[in-house]
């Protein structure tokens, strides 16, 4: 089994055809998927995604992206934490920082981060992190806010350099890795991907973006998942199914509000997880 801890099942591109999407990630081996907020005042929309489905469960939290719209709100840790507390939750995020786009003032990226750190901290729940282009802002960040208390988090679709990949780890970070591994000028992030510990390692899809070779230029979806642990494994000398044990029981280490029977009861009727055709792209 495989679990896709990071999709967003709510953007047009898959909510379209949300039940061949769904269908395409069971048959493919996908037991369990996160479909991840990006604004909290669209978390009602994210989370009716979530009830609907058995295998499919959610995290509540505001995009960098959209710091600068929520900045003058003020939206509080106990506003989120509140939130949190819904049994199909099982995340906070993703927050974080980027400052490729600058999509938000940089300020209220960084307040809004706080805020999510804050609120990881006080429910339990892990911290689902974006960052690009940040990795010294974020690692400062990251070692200054541990210090004040722990959390749990993972740098999602990580794309970040080894310095700071090390110093997430320090932290006890875990560290996803999405379809981007399998582009041709990915090598350095490669290198990176050899070397996590084996504890410390996931795989998503940021589905509708981002899909792997060979599906690279299609619409990304949780289904193509396979191919990226499918690169993963040949990295680190797995078999896929070996990979998919090791990422799957790290998902279930980290997002420890997911139920493992959930899981296993959507993939009843698979006996064999099998990268899928482009069926459905």
């Amino acid at each position: 089994m495989l679990v896709d801890h990071h999709c967003h099942l709510d953007f047009p591109e898959l909510a379209e055809d949300q039940a061949g999407v769904l269908a395409r990630a069971g048959a493919a081996g996908v037991g369990l998927m996160i479909t991840i907020c990006t604004r909290i005042r669209e978390f009602e929309r994210i989370r009716a995604i979530a009830e609907a489905h058995d295998a499919v469960y959610c995290s509540v939290g505001t995009h960098p992206h959209a710091a600068g719209e929520e900045g003058e709100r003020g939206i509080a840790a106990e506003e989120i934490v509140a939130l949190a507390g819904h049994p199909k939750v099982v995340a906070i995020g993703e927050a974080g920082l980027d400052f490729h786009y600058d999509n938000s003032p940089r300020a209220d990226q960084e307040a809004g981060f706080r805020t999510h750190i804050e609120a990881a901290r006080r429910s339990g729940l892990p911290l689902v992190i974006h960052s690009r282009d940040a990795d010294e802002a974020m690692a400062a960040i990251l070692e200054e806010e541990m210090a004040r208390g722990a959390f749990k988090a993972v740098l999602h679709c990580f794309t970040g350099g080894r310095a700071l990949a090390e110093r997430a780890l320090a932290l006890g970070l875990y560290i996803s890795f999405s379809g981007i591994l399998t582009f041709k000028n990915a090598a350095e992030l490669r290198a990176i991907a050899a070397g996590v510990p084996a504890d410390r390692i996931l795989v998503e899809t940021d589905a509708p973006y981002l899909a792997p070779v060979p599906m690279r230029g299609k619409r990304n979806e949780p289904a193509f998942i396979v191919h990226t642990a499918e690169a993963l494994a040949e990295l680190r000398g797995l078999s896929l199914e070996a990979l998919a044990e090791t990422t799957t029981e790290n998902a279930f280490r980290l997002y420890d509000k997911l139920p493992r029977a959930a899981g296993q009861g959507a993939l009843a009727a698979t006996a064999t997880t099998r990268a899928p055709s482009g069926a459905g792209a």
